[in-house]
């Protein structure tokens, strides 16, 4: 599915974003998370092996969340929900996640914030249905 530019949008503004994955057991997983684009893909990194690596491993269906700063016409804040399958891509994560510390903690930090940091893993999630309460919905609020 493309990612519509609404999404885009809110997706580049550095709102936080909320992972929803699923453990073994069945029950869910979520974490609040830095994301960026890659093409028609969201993107995230990890340092660690942690446990929503090894879910998305084990089954790639994810959701996630992000509240924008804005008021539908009725008044409600805006949101949104995607539905997606996710990948884990080995490496690259330290690259991301500078990339993404301009966005999320501002212009000139160094981050990680360490010397040598671990190659780590990076999250492609595609996006195959988009909910909430938004102009990214494509249904009036």
């Amino acid at each position: 599915m493309k990612i519509p530019v609404e999404l885009r949008l809110l997706i580049e503004s550095g709102a936080p974003a909320h992972l929803v994955t699923l453990n073994r057991d069945g029950s869910p997983h979520l974490t609040l998370i830095w994301i960026g684009l890659d093409g028609e893909e969201i993107v995230a990194a990890h340092l660690r092996e942690n446990q929503k690596v090894k879910n998305i491993r084990r089954n790639p269906q994810v959701a996630l969340s992000l509240q924008a700063n804005s008021k539908s016409a009725m008044g409600l804040t805006e949101y949104a929900v995607v539905y997606g399958d996710a990948r884990i891509d080995e490496g690259g994560a330290p690259e991301l996640l500078q990339r993404l510390a301009g966005v999320y903690i501002g212009p000139g930090v160094k981050f990680p914030p360490m010397d040598d940091p671990p190659p780590g893993y990076t999250t492609r999630i595609r996006v195959n249905r988009i909910a909430g309460v938004g102009p990214w919905t494509g249904r009036p609020a």
